[in-house]
């Protein structure tokens, strides 16, 4: 049978799990997360998003079609000219100025997880580079279906985090994640078991590398 998304997700079941259902993921539903924390985390997602916007500029860089081409133009665009918008605004929200945002060091597990995206892409194909994100493109969307499938996941004025679970929650977001799985699908169909072995790997990495994201916001380390 032709191999799909999900296949990458069996093969590192534990993994994702602990991803998708990290305490800080938990603690932000239930609304328990340290707000130090949650600042923590959204300065360096800002540094992350800007990398994630160099991935794409590399997709576009490594796209064969022009459909590809005009995929990663589009993605790149919704990040520089739509997404840090936004997430400098959510910021200003949370305490945190532009002029701080634009002169924070990057945490150890920022780069971590960042320059492995961006050297996986260097080192392979388009359909390297969209494994090492979707870890981040699909997860975030499956972590927000997650946290409104939980009981104790509070939804109103009384979550300080109700509005980063909206953002993912939303059917925009949602649309994008299935149109990233539907891509990974079609060309994960036509490879190899050997060739889906070196995705696995690259997907179980970037998977790990997440939890670490989530561990620095938790641990609030640089």
């Amino acid at each position: 049978m032709p191999y799909q998304f999900e296949d990458l997700k069996k093969s590192c079941q534990s993994q994702w799990r602990a991803y998708i259902e990290h305490s800080f993921v938990q603690q932000l539903g239930d609304a328990s997360l340290a707000t130090d924390a949650f600042r923590h985390y959204l300065k360096q997602d800002y540094l992350f998003l800007i990398q994630f916007a160099r991935a794409y500029a590399l997709a576009a860089y490594k796209s064969p079609t022009l459909a590809d081409l005009r995929q990663a133009k589009e993605g790149l665009h919704a990040i520089i000219d739509v997404e840090l918008d936004l997430h400098i605004s959510y910021c200003k929200e949370w305490g945190i100025s532009e002029e701080e945002l634009a002169t924070l060091p990057e945490a150890r597990a920022t780069l971590a997880y960042t320059r492995y995206v961006l050297d996986t892409g260097n080192r392979g194909d388009l359909l390297d580079l969209h494994v090492a994100l979707s870890p981040c493109m699909v997860g975030y969307g499956e972590i927000a279906n997650w946290l409104n499938s939980r009981a104790e996941t509070i939804r109103s004025d009384k979550n300080p985090y109700d509005a980063w679970i909206a953002m993912y929650e939303s059917e925009e977001f949602q649309q994008a994640m299935q149109a990233e799985i539907r891509w990974l699908d079609e060309r994960l169909a036509d490879v190899s078991p050997a060739r889906f072995e070196q995705l696995a790997r690259i997907f179980s990495d970037a998977t790990r590398l997440e939890i670490d994201f989530w561990e620095m916001g938790l641990r609030q380390s640089d």
